[in-house]
């Protein structure tokens, strides 16, 4: 058994030396190409997560109006926000975010309905706005 199955902390810290010194001979090319990609995949789900979060709230500001509050404003404002940074942090996940926005509004959906305990049929199957709005939009505006 290698530290990365026994101890993953002292893999990382074995294997982030050998990479400063440039000595390839001893690096766990396997090991270290699998938690690369894990963590690309890692980006990608933040930007699925968030969107859900933006989603979900942006789905109980327009279908429970009178509920409306700071704390629910302020969560919309924060996921726009991180997904920016997100976004500007990683470029390539662009081409990635109609897709993601398709499948994260069905966990939004998912999300709306537990949390608001409106019927199911409240909340449209397909989305009532698009990604520019989900976005960007004035949540004054209708």
């Amino acid at each position: 058994m290698n530290d990365y199955d026994r101890d993953f902390y002292a893999w990382t810290q074995t294997q982030s030396t050998h990479l400063r010194r440039h000595d390839t001979q001893h690096l766990d090319w396997e090991n270290l190409a699998e938690e690369i990609e894990a963590i690309g995949r890692q980006e990608r789900q933040e930007l699925i997560n968030r969107l859900r979060v933006l989603l979900g709230h942006l789905l109980k500001w327009h279908y429970q109006p009178q509920n409306r509050s700071h704390s629910w404003e302020a969560t919309i404002a924060l996921q726009r926000d991180d997904i920016a940074d997100l976004l500007r942090d990683n470029p390539s996940l662009k081409p990635f975010l109609t897709e993601a926005f398709a499948d994260s509004y069905k966990k939004g959906r998912l999300l709306a309905i537990a949390e608001t305990n409106l019927p199911a049929k409240t909340f449209p199957i397909e989305p009532p706005f698009d990604l520019d709005y989900a976005l960007t939009a004035d949540l004054d505006q209708p």
